[in-house]
């Protein structure tokens, strides 16, 4: 299967740079794969598809001010850095930005001298492994100190206005784990009271978790779709949320899987263990046609980048064809696209 056919022109317009004014004003493309219809709603429709009895799987993964400045302790040259995964006690794999690449043994001061990094491993593409020092917990000065890392076509200045808003758009109203570098976008459309009135209704909430990684904005630059490798992200399911989904299934009622991150989580752990099970890992899968669902029956998601491993995804849940129709639709009907923008309901 080539990359090309994942392919498609995209407006740079239509690519969403703050949120919705809401979070349920979010226009909803719903897809039909029995028929192919496609109607065009908004989020806060949702409850007209969904039935008693669905579960909805969403990921309570926290997005953490991950982004943090500073500069070299021998030159005072300046260094960014984007904390991608805690490794052992105090050492983190890190992201760097600098003039010239920092040696092992360097020192760096981080968020205005309140954390000291000194590097311990050189990787490739940028990587470093790092060992933090600080007086208080690393956690509460990132929230203090740190920005939000927002994907790389949402532009925005250090010094721009809205990098504050961010931090509370940028963020599901149920994340809960602080572990992720990017946000499981297709939850973002989800408020309290949306939430609250699909529970009136019968439709039930299960929690999992994957730390989304700096990954998920990889372009595929292989030219057979069979050639990619994904990068590892750490998943959890709890003992409650997989008896809950469990008993979901077996009374014959739908998974609905909020976001690409969710589908990953379910499918991973199903593939694995033949059930949904309590467990936590890593996981390397990559869905793209004509790959079979084990775990999720509809999903709820954002629209994807040209040739990216998230719209193979969808690809393969809907069929090429279909979704190669319905972000023709898209484009021609003005969704906004990616991380801010708009949603899809794939039934």
């Amino acid at each position: 299967m080539n990359t090309s056919d994942f392919d498609y022109d995209l407006p740079e317009k239509l690519i969403a740079q703050v949120p919705a004014s809401e979070r349920t004003a979010s226009r909803m493309m719903v897809v039909h794969r029995d028929s192919g219809e496609i109607e065009h709603r908004h989020i806060s429709d949702i409850g007209e598809y969904l039935m008693s009895g669905d579960l909805l799987v969403v990921n309570n993964t926290k997005v953490i001010p991950a982004r943090i400045f500073g500069h070299k302790a021998e030159t005072g040259g300046a260094v960014e850095l984007l904390l991608l995964e805690p490794l052992v006690e105090g050492r983190w794999l890190v992201l760097c930005r600098a003039s010239r690449r920092p040696k092992v043994g360097n020192v760096l001061l981080m968020a205005n001298g309140r954390i000291k990094a000194t590097v311990t491993e050189v990787g490739e593409v940028g990587r470093l492994e790092v060992s933090f020092e600080s007086e208080s917990p690393l956690l509460e000065i990132l929230e203090e100190e740190g920005m939000t890392p927002l994907p790389p076509y949402i532009r925005r200045s250090v010094d721009d206005s809205r990098n504050e808003s961010d931090k509370e758009r940028y963020q599901t109203v149920y994340a809960l784990e602080p572990g992720a570098v990017a946000a499981p976008t297709a939850g973002l459309h989800f408020s309290e009271k949306l939430l609250h009135e699909l529970s009136e209704k019968g439709v039930k909430k299960a929690e999992v978790t994957l730390h989304v990684g700096i990954g998920t904005f990889r372009p595929v630059k292989v030219d057979k779709v069979e050639d990619h490798c994904m990068d590892e992200e750490r998943y959890e399911i709890g003992r409650e949320s997989a008896a809950d989904i469990s008993a979901t299934r077996e009374a014959g009622h739908r998974i609905v899987a909020v976001g690409s991150t969710s589908v990953r989580t379910l499918e991973t752990v199903m593939a694995a263990n033949g059930k949904i099970k309590e467990c936590r890992g890593r996981s390397d899968i990559f869905i793209y046609p004509p790959y079979e669902f084990r775990a999720v029956d509809i999903m709820l998601t954002n629209f994807h980048l040209p040739k990216s491993t998230l719209l193979m995804m969808v690809s393969a849940l809907a069929g090429t064809d279909l979704m190669k129709q319905a972000y023709r639709a898209a484009v021609q009907q003005k969704y906004r696209f990616f991380s801010y923008g708009d949603c899809m309901l794939i039934l």
